[in-house]
């Protein structure tokens, strides 16, 4: 019985953990790397073929972003989660592998301009869909055995809709053990969906540290914080651009600015409009309109008893193509833009940005969490310029961040969480390099636990709860390799991917054929090892 760290170890993003019982391999988590990287992760140690499950806390792409490419590289095995995460994979997974597909285009237009290979994507449509049509989805709180020996249940995480903890017990050679991942766990008291859960016994506790090093602070008073911008900024004619995740916060967001709106908080501008410019946001918002009952707080059951829609009202307007998207720059009505990505790093909100941010008269509204060297960090850092699309734009626009809206629970929510559970040994991971330690000591000195915060490649022994072997920490250099190097590397990983899928496929083929497909990668091989 062994657990392997992968991704998000002393980093924010990119969750993967290797869980080996009962002579099965359990990938939780398969999640994109997002914003600048500090260390080098491990490969995968094994063949994504060979590995029989994959269990998935929540639908946001730095946890679930690489299981097609898992897929395009010949995994054919379940992929559990709950009912609402399946619900939103179906449109985030499509939404990411049409944009591996539109960056492999535009890159490839170049390419033949320039004479540089064919770069081909991580994953495509195809492998998106066959992922999605390999979920197995279930409810809160109900045990499930999808092998002998190994019991799961999924406890709410309160931090997206049908976000979880993943509780797994394991019973090898005798032996029983319980571990549990927390997946993200959510801030309290926020709209729409449930507190946290935490889950009531553990051996050993694999948990996020994305604010452990920082409180939150007593619970803001979220709608006048948000009426005082809106108020200010339309005073000044003009526009509030929120860079916000398309799945989650903003939704939450336009429960918020509904319950503004009926107040009639806002003086002068009464039916100000609302854009949401995100294809992706859209689809996302349609869905939390669906029958998902069992994943809402009481206020938002209550609201949907009494026939309100809690995230509509008259002005919003959702915007789907890029003409709907060109036109809201040009209409000069003051109006809440809310785009993705959070980070500002890629999709719509850079030309919105490239619009509003030298515009004295305009805010830019964070609600979210800004990695390190992200657009939103160095906004929020007080740059005064930043540079959208090879241009620089002087920053002139009030830069605000709306307090405590944070999705992931602070370090006394953290501790509050782990409290009940009495583990062995807490591993930390999913937070930035130095948070991932200090909250791994203040669990320790707080708690009295054993915890420490694992490396990509630490493998360690759950019979004992030793590290049996450690991963080479490797950090990241600043200066990178050129770009064509790069996407001729990039070439040959992913024929090696394709080489990997068609020898998982020709198993039980004929031994002839098989045989003489071997001769052929050896003779390939003996070619470039001379």
């Amino acid at each position: 019985m062994k657990l392997t760290f992968l991704g998000a170890a002393h980093e924010v993003t990119g969750s993967c953990a290797l869980l080996e019982v009962c002579g099965k391999h359990l990938l939780i988590d398969c999640g994109m790397e997002q914003g600048a990287d500090i260390y080098e992760n491990c490969d995968l140690p094994i063949l994504p073929a060979d590995i029989d499950a994959i269990f998935l806390t929540h639908a946001h792409i730095d946890h679930s972003g690489k299981i097609p490419a898992m897929v395009a590289a010949g995994y054919d095995g379940v992929i559990y989660s709950t009912e609402a995460t399946h619900s939103l994979c179906n449109i985030m997974l499509r939404d990411s592998a049409h944009i591996q597909e539109f960056e492999a285009e535009w890159r490839n237009r170049k390419a033949k301009r320039s004479g540089a290979p064919e770069y081909v994507p991580p994953y495509t449509m195809a492998d998106a869909v066959k992922a999605i049509e390999s979920f197995e989805p279930y409810p809160y709180d109900k045990e499930f055995t999808p092998f002998d020996g190994i019991t799961v249940k999924f406890v709410d995480a309160g931090h997206l809709l049908g976000s979880a903890s993943i509780c797994i017990d394991f019973n090898e050679n005798g032996v029983s053990k319980t571990i549990v991942f927390s997946g993200d766990i959510g801030n309290i008291n926020r709209p729409l969906i449930r507190d946290p859960q935490p889950p009531t016994k553990a051996d050993y506790v694999v948990v996020e540290s994305t604010y452990g090093d920082r409180l939150h602070g007593e619970r803001p008073d979220y709608i006048s914080q948000l009426s005082g911008i809106l108020q200010r900024t339309f005073d000044r004619g003009g526009n509030v651009v929120i860079p916000s995740f398309a799945v989650g916060r903003t939704q939450e967001l336009l429960y918020l600015i509904r319950t503004i709106k009926d107040a009639g908080l806002i003086k002068g501008h009464d039916d100000f409009p609302v854009y949401v410019d995100s294809p992706l946001a859209v689809e996302a918002t349609n869905i939390y309109k669906g029958d998902l009952a069992g994943y809402y707080d009481k206020e938002t059951l209550a609201l949907l008893g009494e026939g309100i829609n809690p995230i509509h009202f008259r002005s919003l307007k959702l915007s789907v193509t890029a003409d709907d998207s060109k036109l809201i720059n040009a209409d000069e009505e003051p109006k809440v833009i809310l785009s993705a990505s959070g980070m500002c790093e890629a999709g719509r909100i850079r030309h919105h940005l490239k619009h509003n941010l030298w515009r004295a008269e305009s805010t830019v509204l964070f609600v979210g969490y800004q990695s390190e060297g992200t657009i939103g960090r160095k906004l929020l850092d007080g740059a005064p310029n930043v540079k959208i699309f090879n241009e620089e734009i002087e920053v002139h626009a009030e830069i605000c961040n709306l307090d405590g809206i944070s999705g992931h629970a602070d370090k006394d929510m953290l501790l509050g969480w782990l409290k009940g559970l009495s583990p062995a040994k807490v591993f930390v991971n999913h937070g930035e390099d130095a948070t991932c330690d200090s909250f791994a000591k203040s669990i320790t000195e707080t708690l009295g636990f054993d915890a420490i915060a694992p490396y990509s490649g630490d493998v360690y022994d759950l019979a004992t709860g030793e590290c049996i072997e450690k991963g080479a920490i490797v950090r990241i250099q600043k200066k990178q390799p050129t770009k064509r190097a790069n996407a001729v590397y990039e070439r040959l990983l992913s024929a090696g991917r394709r080489l990997m899928a068609l020898i998982t496929r020709s198993k039980g083929g004929a031994n002839k054929d098989l045989a003489k497909f071997a001769d052929q990668i050896n003779q390939l091989c003996d070619k470039f090892e001379r």
